[in-house]
């Protein structure tokens, strides 16, 4: 998988769609977990775990998410898991930001 590529002013929304080797849906036994392995944007893990928002570090650089859940309906376990590559870049300026202060009175009086 390609890397997220985020400035620090942006979040994604990321969905699991899990499916066999065939390419049919599948289900999970249980909720998926989500956890920063390092990095320092942060997951807000949306109810049943099948999705979350990536929100990016405010420092530009990587992170790395481990996904992980368990495929066996039964019983047993059997972990599946990926890990999303976050690039985080820092934002560039678009525009000045001129502010105009308040107008005075000019000195009177000769100028040098």
């Amino acid at each position: 998988m390609d890397p997220i590529k985020l400035t620090n002013e942006q979040q994604v929304i990321v969905t699991l769609t899990p499916k066999t080797d065939a390419g049919k849906p599948a289900k999970l036994d249980g909720a998926p977990t989500w956890e920063v392995i390092s990095g320092d944007s942060k997951v807000n893990v949306d109810g049943g775990g099948l999705s979350a928002t990536i929100v990016s570090a405010d420092d530009p650089g990587d992170t790395e998410i481990l996904v992980s859940a368990d495929a066996d309906l039964g019983d047993g376990v059997e972990t599946i898991s990926d890990v999303l590559h976050v690039t985080v870049a820092g934002a560039s300026a678009k525009n000045l930001g001129i502010t105009v202060g308040t107008p005075s009175a000019k000195p009177t009086g000769p100028t040098v």
